[in-house]
């Protein structure tokens, strides 16, 4: 799941992507379509279609599935429309939750993510029952390098934070400079896994190992849901 720590699960996220490609392209995909709709088919002067490609990418999505979707979203190809959902919620413990989707049809997303929620010892939130808990935060993931190395190359391109594990770091940064911070990073000849706007819990919580499982498989059930891109926990 994703968090203030997300390093610490990207690993655990790069196996569930290989046992769940098909579904994994289905969302990416979906985050192309959406960011060629918003932005056009140009990379170039679309950031936000860059950092899709970039996760397409990195889901070893083949490239001409990647150009059918991007045509899907300019309108060349078939046309297919997704608009972006956030709801919040509660997970058991009382924990956040934070799950952003891309939405065909807002009736049935809802009622779905209820669902799973109600079954699951969770609970739907009204809009802004969580969010004043987080803060949306630019992240690059890079792995192959070390944190003296990530400090001189992005520090002064406006990174804020740096936290890994020894082989996967996590770089932070505010919003706005992400593009200039993961220029940074590939400029010193780094590996970039992903870029991406995410919420960053700014005040964490601990719950017992019963507890912890019960979260970690409702997000588990979120994330497999079709219209659910990224779930995100206020889990120290």
């Amino acid at each position: 799941m994703a968090g203030h720590s997300a390093w610490k699960n990207i690993k655990h996220r790069k196996a569930a992507v290989d046992k769940k490609r098909g579904k994994n392209w289905s969302k990416v995909s979906r985050q192309l379509i959406v960011a060629a709709q918003k932005g056009g088919g140009d990379p170039a002067f679309n950031p936000s279609l860059r950092f899709a490609i970039d996760a397409a990418r990195a889901a070893n999505m083949p490239r001409d599935t990647i150009e059918k979707a991007i045509k899907k979203g300019t309108g060349e190809g078939t046309s297919e429309h997704y608009e972006y959902a956030r709801y919040e919620g509660y997970a058991p413990g009382g924990v956040a939750l934070i799950i952003e989707c891309l939405i065909s049809n807002a009736n049935k997303a809802a009622a779905d993510i209820r669902v799973i929620l109600d079954k699951n010892g969770g609970k739907m939130g009204v809009p802004g029952s969580v969010a004043f808990g987080f803060a949306q935060k630019g992240q690059i993931i890079v792995e192959g390098t070390t944190e003296e190395t990530l400090m001189n190359c992005c520090l002064d391109a406006g990174a804020d934070d740096i936290q890994g594990d020894g082989e996967t770091f996590q770089v932070l940064c505010a919003p706005a400079d992400l593009i200039a911070v993961r220029a940074a990073v590939a400029g010193a000849g780094l590996q970039v896994e992903s870029a991406e706007i995410v919420w960053n819990s700014t005040q964490t919580v601990e719950v017992d190992a019963h507890t912890l499982a019960l979260v970690e498989k409702l997000v588990e059930l979120l994330e497999d849901h079709d219209d659910v891109q990224r779930v995100y926990t206020n889990l120290a």
